[in-house]
């Protein structure tokens, strides 16, 4: 019940800062669930023994974020010092054998909440209704693998990570992504090939998969079951973004790199 209830208050709010709200405010959202997504991350380092990033990572990931790309080479110059800085601020540590370790949580922090932010941000522009596709594809799929897996599941998708997953409930998500695409655009944008909005789906649908897969190992190693406590029924906001911080970024390259030169 309490999982139905935040999600009955988030999702109208995300759907209104992605199709409908000024850009400032669509903008302050990315950065405050990053922030805060982040620092769940930063707690899961934590956890398995390794010097978290703290105010220098979410200041890095802001800057990600934020940095405006007529100012050559923009985002690029920003991860080449925010790895610098990773491994500056490892040599504060009393035991060096975690430095190396301590930088590069520092720096795969900072890419994969705000790297897959300022895709949202950069696809937003282009056109939110794909966003929105990035979105939906997750969530629709996690509805149908709940039951799909349920009703039908028998083969374990990857026991050691996430017992409860299986390779029906996999297909099932990938087929409910894709009909939730499909009839999202369909109705919004109809002027995309039905086509290559299902193979965006499926392909966006199986990066989300993945973003499960990955943040429930690292919760795993770090003997955590959630990411967080604050979305009741949820876990923590790193445990809500996880799909979407893969789902996203692949739907971005997909829209810039083919689907704007390729009529699919």
């Amino acid at each position: 019940m309490k999982r139905i209830a935040t999600s009955l208050v988030l999702i109208p709010l995300v759907i209104w800062a992605v199709l409908g709200a000024p850009f400032w405010v669509f903008a302050t959202v990315l950065a405050a669930v990053g922030l805060l997504a982040f620092h769940e991350f930063d707690q899961i380092a934590v956890a398995q023994g390794v010097a978290g990033a703290g105010w220098p990572g979410m200041a890095a990931g802001l800057a990600l974020l934020f940095t405006n790309e007529q100012f050559a080479p923009g985002p690029f110059l920003v991860i080449a010092i925010a790895a610098l800085a990773a491994m500056a601020l490892a040599l504060r540590l009393r035991d060096l054998t975690s430095a190396l370790s301590s930088a590069a949580v520092f720096l795969l922090g900072v890419i994969y909440v705000f790297g897959a932010w300022r895709c949202a941000m950069e696809l937003r522009a282009i056109n939110p209704h794909w966003l929105m596709i990035a979105l939906l594809v997750s969530w629709a799929g996690d509805i149908a693998a709940l039951y799909i897996g349920r009703a039908f599941g028998k083969h374990k998708l990857a026991p050691r990570v996430s017992p409860g997953k299986t390779w029906e409930g996999s297909a099932g998500s990938v087929a409910g992504g894709m009909l939730a695409a499909g009839i999202y655009a369909h109705y919004l944008i109809a002027e995309e090939p039905l086509g290559g909005v299902l193979a965006v789906a499926a392909a966006a649908n199986i990066a989300g998969q993945m973003g499960d897969l990955c943040e429930s190992a690292f919760k795993r190693g770090a003997g955590m079951k959630d990411s967080g406590t604050m979305l009741p029924g949820h876990g923590g906001w790193l445990d809500r973004i996880d799909s979407s911080l893969f789902s996203v970024p692949v739907v971005y390259a997909i829209r810039v790199l083919i689907m704007s030169h390729v009529h699919v």
